[in-house]
């Protein structure tokens, strides 16, 4: 699949211009992004929660796979097995100040994956899709990790989703003003926003310097340039 090519469930009806068409763009923006929104129906309401992800392109599912994982004594975890589920993957990068009320937005890159999620039962793809997760938090993380225990696998379920049924859009730049509000004369323009990290800070138990995994992902994320090719994705 090298484009998205959107099913009735997330054909982009409004703001049709910010619609992102590449693959290649949202799987960017997915190695980019560090929190899901995962909503799925429980009972007789909807949730919707926050969760960290894990992105394999190439995974078994149509499109590739996006791994999710919780708690197996969570109520919301046991609804979305085998359920319709909508995964949401937002980054804000400004606030949109226009000349007027009606034309303030904010600046983002976001995803929508609407999709049946998958049951990972299989301990060698459990393995691969919670190593997905940590590490995408922290590259490199899993591998310097002892091997997790019977105990936290058994307390630990993951959920797969496919990648296939996705749509993004993303706005970037100054507000779409009217013309007689521009020859008023009022200011109009974008606050810009960066995600950035600070220096890691040890818990009162460690021992040593922080790891270079760690470091080197503070690092990344803490300079203005690090943030900055972040936004280059868009």
């Amino acid at each position: 699949m090298d484009s998205l090519s959107p099913t009735p469930r997330t054909t982009i009806t409004r703001g049709r211009n910010r619609a992102v068409s590449e693959r290649t763009r949202l799987h960017a923006f997915l190695q980019d992004a560090l929190l899901a929104h995962l909503g799925v129906v429980a009972g007789d309401h909807p949730v919707v929660l926050p969760t960290a992800f894990g992105v394999d392109v190439d995974g078994p599912d149509s499109g590739g796979t996006l791994y999710l994982h919780g708690s197996v004594a969570a109520g919301w975890l046991a609804k979305a097995r085998e359920q319709e589920v909508c995964v949401t993957i937002t980054e804000l990068d400004g606030l949109v100040a226009g000349r007027s009320a009606f034309h303030h937005s904010m600046n983002y890159r976001s995803a929508v994956i609407i999709g049946r999620a998958r049951p990972v039962d299989d301990p060698a793809e459990r393995e691969r899709g919670l190593a997905a997760i940590i590490d995408h938090m922290i590259p490199g993380r899993w591998a310097t990790l002892r091997p997790s225990t019977r105990k936290e696998l058994a307390a630990t379920a993951v959920l797969a989703v496919p990648l296939a049924e996705a749509s993004m859009k993303e706005r970037s730049g100054g507000p779409v003003d009217e013309p007689e509000d521009i020859a008023a004369g009022v200011w109009g323009g974008h606050i810009p926003l960066m995600r950035v990290a600070v220096a890691p800070v040890p818990d009162e138990d460690s021992r040593g310097p922080a790891p270079a995994d760690v470091t080197e992902r503070a690092a990344a994320l803490g300079s203005e340039d690090g943030a900055l090719a972040a936004q280059s994705h868009r």
